[in-house]
């Protein structure tokens, strides 16, 4: 076989573990388009809201606490398997769930899954890549990731419009009352393949060496490199192995206080403040609530549904960015780039919510509801309020809070005065820029800096505290909508993106072209 041959066979097992990245996206995002549908459905309050979406977040930080543990023990294989099984049950129990608690319990399945894939899919890609394609095929993670963003954020807005068709085939398959159970239940075709794609590919070759089941090992290497480089990286594999002996064959317990040796402080450091860093920005309030988001200025539900397509296709253009980048310029740069415009995005965001004024006139009033046409909101005519706190508050004392979440969207429309384009280039631009640093090069951090004895319990630490940041970013997003505003939030949001920025540029060191081997004595045994 050619070079280009073996590089095209390693991409495509390469290809085939990074599905799990897509169902972890589609899975992640699909909810965007629910939120709307279960607040009114199940009469929810925002902490409700917020949990709803959170909750497959809070187990998802469990499956990545067991899931590199589980990886060690059984191989990666395996518990991609059971990721693959996982996400299936899960959209088929989300899609059926009769009450609130069950969609919960559901959700909070799949969150199993998407904690194992999360962490053990660019693990396996960085385990089976060559060291000068390994940031663009771990970066193939973060692309299936957002291309199942995309196609979520698409599927719902496909199936919004379907449900108002008068086809009578719409009306069989219940798409006109039961929108938001298509949207939940429609994953489960791509998990049912997933499991099956899975049963192509080999096992990670440095498991199997650690194992000491080197023959296998070696024909695992075969099928993605020549002979003579085969050889070759077993036999570094080994060396390094031997090397890391003692700390490899300790037990769990152990491995976590090895954590916290003194030659591994400085790359959990880094790793931390990634992981901290990437959700604090605030890329998983606008992914799981991109509609709530846009519906915020004042466009309507339909066009809110449809800008979040836009997010979701500037999301995976950009991730082709970064995956043509990221062995070009390297992991240093690009976060710094990209943090940068995080930061300006989410000011730019901030100013233009904090600039809106809202009033109902003579004209928009007629553009209503009837139902909400009563005295009390035709007595607010001509009375102006400079923040959609004030706002909110009023409509919420005028209407009571099941009528005001019903008719939320249609009374910003009517009311809201601002630059609308300003919010949904803002937004975009802080997809664009988060699709291009902190989206994949964490993961491909992640698999880079830790060595290999303790790889799959120092990744899944790591990815512990991101899934666990995630979770209460997710939790808090509807209350701090409600309680803080629109304008605070994303201010925050983009004072924590110039905290990041000053620590990658201080203390962040460049590991692209360096195989994991040489990255371990670069950042660990020779500090």
């Amino acid at each position: 076989m050619t070079n280009k041959a073996y590089t095209v066979q390693t991409a495509q097992i390469a290809l085939i573990v990074a599905l799990g990245g897509f169902l972890m996206g589609f899975d992640a995002s699909v909810i965007s388009g629910v939120v709307k549908f279960i607040e009114a459905e199940f009469a929810l309050t925002k902490i409700q809201l917020g949990w709803a979406v959170a909750s497959l977040t809070l187990t998802a930080t469990l499956g990545m606490m067991v899931s590199g543990p589980l990886s060690d023990k059984f191989g990666r294989k395996p518990v991609l398997k059971g990721a693959a099984l996982l996400f299936f049950v899960s959209a088929l129990g989300s899609a059926f769930a009769p009450d609130y608690t069950t969609l919960v319990i559901a959700r909070m399945v799949g969150g199993l899954g998407v904690g194992a894939a999360l962490i053990i899919a660019p693990m396996y890609i960085a385990e089976v890549s060559p060291a000068h394609l390994r940031g663009r095929l771990v970066s193939m993670n973060q692309l299936n990731i957002v291309i199942g963003i995309s196609v979520a954020f698409f599927s719902n807005y496909l199936i919004l419009k379907l449900g108002s068709s008068e086809s009578s085939w719409v009306a069989t398959l219940g798409l006109e009352k039961w929108q938001w159970r298509w949207m939940l239940g429609i994953e489960a075709l791509p998990a049912l393949l997933y499991f099956i794609f899975l049963f192509r590919v080999p096992e990670s070759p440095r498991w199997l060496v650690a194992q000491g089941r080197q023959s296998e090992a070696k024909q695992t290497l075969s099928r993605i490199n020549s002979d003579e480089d085969a050889e070759r990286e077993l036999l570094q594999i080994e060396e390094h192995l031997k090397k890391d002996e003692k700390e490899s064959n300790v037990s769990l317990v152990e491995k976590l206080k090895n954590l916290l040796h003194p030659r591994l402080r400085f790359v959990l450091f880094i790793g931390l403040s990634v992981s901290v860093i990437q959700q604090l920005t605030g890329i998983n309030a606008v992914f799981f609530y991109a509609p709530m988001i846009f519906e915020q200025s004042g466009i309507g539900t339909d066009a809110s549904f449809l800008q979040a397509i836009a997010v979701g296709l500037t999301n995976l253009v950009f991730t082709f960015v970064a995956i043509y980048l990221i062995d070009k310029v390297g992991r240093k740069l690009l976060l710094v780039v990209g943090l940068a415009g995080i930061a300006i995005s989410m000011f730019s965001l901030s100013h233009g919510f904090g600039s809106a004024t809202y009033q109902i006139t003579p004209e928009t009033y007629q553009t209503l509801p009837n139902e909400i046409k009563i005295p009390e909101i035709q007595a607010l005519q001509g009375e102006v309020f400079d923040n959609d706190l004030a706002f909110k508050s009023k409509l919420r004392e005028t209407l009571g809070e099941a009528r005001f979440i019903q008719y939320e969207s249609a009374l910003l429309t009517a009311a809201i005065t601002m630059n609308k384009n300003q919010i949904l280039f803002s937004i975009i631009g802080f997809v664009a820029c988060f699709a291009f640093s902190l989206g994949p090069i964490m993961w491909v951090l992640f698999s880079e800096l830790f060595p290999n004895y303790i790889r799959g319990v120092a990744i899944s630490f790591v990815g512990l505290v991101n899934s666990g940041v995630s979770f209460g970013v997710q939790l808090i997003f509807p209350w701090e909508l409600a309680n803080l505003g629109n304008a605070m939030t994303f201010l925050l949001y983009g004072m924590v993106a110039v905290i990041g920025l000053g620590i990658i540029i201080k203390w962040l060191p460049e590991t692209k072209g360096l195989s994991l081997e040489e990255l371990e004595d670069h950042l660990v045994n020779n500090r």
